[in-house]
C-alpha cells in the first residue's frame, strides 16, 4: 500500500515503526525496497551493487527514522539515503562493472510494453527500450540521477531537490541538460556514426 507524505495512515505507520512495531517495518519496507533497489540500479548499473546499496540504505532508513520530520515523503529520504550511499562507493572504489540498465532490470522493459502489440511492434518496442535504456547508462551520473528521478520514478522537482540538495531552480535546468544528453546518446546510438557524447 503506497501511501502519500501527508495521508494519516502514513503518519500512524511511520510512528509505529519510530516505536520499532516490526509489522510497520516490514509495510514500510515492502512498500519501498522495489523502487529503493531500482534507484540504486539506475546509479550503479550493477545488479549486485544495487542489492548492497538498497540493503544498507533501507538499514540506515530505519536506523535515522527518529529524524525523519512529519509530513515529509519516505521516497526522497530514502533515495537521498541510496545516492549517498552510491557516491561513497564510487569514492571507495569498490563498485563492480557497470552494466546495460535493461540487461539487469527486464521489468523496466515490460513495464512499458504494449499488451495489445503485434509481434513485430513489440520486437521494435522492445529493441527501442533497449537502446533507450542503454542511453541512459551512458549519461553521466548527475544527469543519470536527475532524470530517473523525475522521468521514472514521477518526483516532483521539490522532491528531488531535497534528494540532491539543490535549489529547485538548479534541478529544472539539470533536467533540461539531462534530456538533450539523453537525446544525443539515444541517436548516437541508433546512428553511431552521430558526433560525440555529451561529457
Amino acid at each position: 500500500m503506497t501511501m502519500s507524505a501527508t495521508s494519516p495512515e502514513l503518519e500512524e505507520l511511520l510512528l509505529r515503526a519510530k516505536k520499532g512495531e516490526a509489522s510497520a517495518c516490514d509495510e514500510l519496507a515492502r512498500d519501498h525496497r522495489q523502487a529503493t533497489y531500482i534507484f540504486a540500479l539506475q546509479l550503479v548499473g550493477n545488479a549486485d551493487d544495487a542489492m548492497d546499496l538498497a540493503q544498507e540504505a533501507m538499514l540506515r532508513f530505519f536506523s535515522t527514522l527518529d529524524r525523519f520530520q512529519a509530513g515529509r515523503a519516505v521516497r526522497p529520504w530514502l533515495f537521498a539515503i541510496v545516492r549517498n550511499l552510491a557516491r561513497d562507493f564510487w569514492r571507495r572504489g569498490k563498485l563492480r562493472r557497470h552494466q546495460s540498465l535493461d540487461e539487469n532490470v527486464p521489468d523496466l522493459s515490460r513495464a512499458l510494453a504494449d499488451p495489445g502489440a503485434n509481434p513485430e511492434q513489440a520486437t521494435l518496442a522492445a529493441e527501442r527500450r533497449h537502446r533507450l535504456w542503454r542511453a541512459v547508462s551512458l549519461l553521466p551520473a548527475t544527469k543519470r540521477e536527475i532524470l530517473v528521478l523525475r522521468d521514472f520514478h514521477d518526483l516532483s522537482y521539490a522532491e528531488i531537490a531535497q534528494v540532491l540538495r539543490i535549489p529547485i531552480g538548479t534541478v529544472m535546468s539539470r533536467l533540461h541538460a539531462a534530456r538533450k544528453g539523453l537525446r544525443r546518446e539515444f541517436l548516437a546510438l541508433e546512428t553511431p556514426a552521430t558526433s560525440g557524447r555529451d561529457s
